[in-house]
């Protein structure tokens, strides 16, 4: 069997997740996994360097993050308080098309979905599921939300409108276990969904640091990022010191009756297949009349340009553009 972590938080969640990068790939390389999933709150600033020293060492990189979902329209500043304003769902890009498409969703949530957090919401979900596979994530995810509050059919209704947005084969119900009492319930509904619904299962762990004894400096990482004092008693808290890399055998310790499970995390990873290259210059194909070549035509605007915007076209003006459209030219 093999096993591999999907739901993985860098220092790129920031003064949330304290794994750097390079020894994060190293301890993977030190468990004897081959492939490994960067999933960090809200945004994907780390998945360049991510992806990078996970090829240098021989690591299959699986390229994705933890979206916030709006409950109702990502436009909406009004709804719910606290953890309501938003839930938390895995995205993970299965090709190149899922890789553009993570990075649009991503961008809408800070563009215009911004409330608390970058946020979006199921028609954003919708217009950009192609290529995309996604987890339930963990106990801040909708349906684990309802299956903790006994809220069962609602639990199932999301999850089946999920499949539905993903499709068939690209949704997976996610089994955490941090000795949470709160998690035992949801992982025995989620369990009871996945056998009425078809949804298959996966289970992960969520990584917020990369050793056990890691867990006292997160813990003060979480204090800065709210604010609070270690003594303070009413705070967040990663109860339990069990957010770290596990290995493949203590993910079998923690979960004997999900082999499928586990080994499910791994075919996930080997269908991501994301190709990013480096040192091309990407440019936007642009349509131009027949007739034309690229340089003639935005010759043509520029001039055209030039009309609307000054009364009179001086030779200053004239050699500015000639400049500026030789650089262009030369360049590519």
């Amino acid at each position: 069997m093999a096993f591999t972590h999907l739901h993985l938080h860098t220092e790129y969640s920031l003064l949330d997740g304290s794994c750097k990068i390079g020894e994060l790939v190293q301890r993977i390389k030190e468990l004897g996994m081959d492939s490994a999933a960067i999933t960090d709150h809200g945004v994907m600033y780390g998945v360049i360097d991510f992806y990078k020293a996970c090829k240098a060492a021989g690591i299959h990189p699986v390229l994705g993050y933890e979206a916030y979902v709006a409950p109702g329209s990502r436009l909406d500043r009004e709804a719910g308080a606290g953890d309501e304003r938003y839930h938390h769902l895995i995205l993970l890009a299965e090709n190149d098309r899922g890789y553009a498409n993570l990075m649009k969703i991503c961008s809408i949530g800070f563009i215009d979905g911004f409330y608390y957090r970058p946020r979006v919401d199921k028609s954003v979900l919708r217009q950009y599921a192609e290529g995309i596979i996604c987890l339930s994530a963990c106990l801040a995810g909708e349906v684990q939300r309802y299956l903790a509050r006994n809220l069962y059919e609602e639990a199932k209704k999301a999850a089946l409108e999920y499949r539905e947005i993903f499709g068939e084969n690209n949704y997976f119900l996610e089994m955490q276990d941090h000795g949470l009492p709160e998690q035992k319930t949801v992982n025995s509904g989620l369990i009871r969904l996945s056998r009425e619904t078809g949804i298959p299962l996966v289970a992960t762990n969520d990584v917020h640091y990369i050793n056990k004894d890691d867990a006292e400096a997160h813990d003060l990482l979480i204090c800065i990022q709210t604010g609070k004092k270690v003594s303070d008693e009413n705070r967040m808290r990663y109860e339990g010191g069990q957010y770290y890399l596990k290995s493949e055998e203590e993910m079998k310790e923690v979960f004997p009756y999900a082999a499928e499970a586990l080994e499910r995390t791994h075919e996930i990873a080997i269908r991501c297949q994301v190709n990013i290259e480096f040192g091309h210059t990407r440019l936007p194909h642009f349509a131009v009349p027949e007739g034309e070549t690229n340089e003639s035509y935005l010759r043509r605007l520029c001039e055209e340009g030039l009309k609307d915007r000054y009364p009179e076209v001086t030779p200053e003006i004239k050699k500015r553009l000639d400049y500026e459209l030789s650089v262009v030219a030369e360049t590519g």
